[in-house]
């Protein structure tokens, strides 16, 4: 079953910011993710909402997750941690 890795996200440091995302999309194809939103323009509808969203879908939760934890996505993570504001959290598809 797929899941889907979410974020929802404010950038603090865009030129920081920047370097971490340049990276994301190469490091989840190698677990088998594929990024179906990555930032973009939005319309807020309900709520107050983060600037920037952030949906990608792995082929399991298994793989999700060792993207997640793998060595190279934690060496590029402290950049994202120091330059944004972050939710992210790891769904179960249907």
């Amino acid at each position: 079953m797929s899941a889907y890795i979410i974020g929802r996200i404010t950038v603090t440091s865009p030129e920081d910011y920047q370097a971490y995302a340049s990276q994301t999309v190469a490091l989840a194809e190698r677990f088998g993710g594929r990024f179906l939103v990555k930032g973009g323009s939005q319309d807020v509808l309900e709520g107050n909402c983060p600037e920037r969203h952030v949906i990608i879908e792995f082929p399991s939760r298994e793989a999700a997750l060792e993207w997640y934890n793998s060595d190279a996505y934690r060496r590029i993570l402290p950049i994202a941690l120091s330059s944004s504001e972050r939710d992210i959290v790891v769904v179960d598809g249907i």
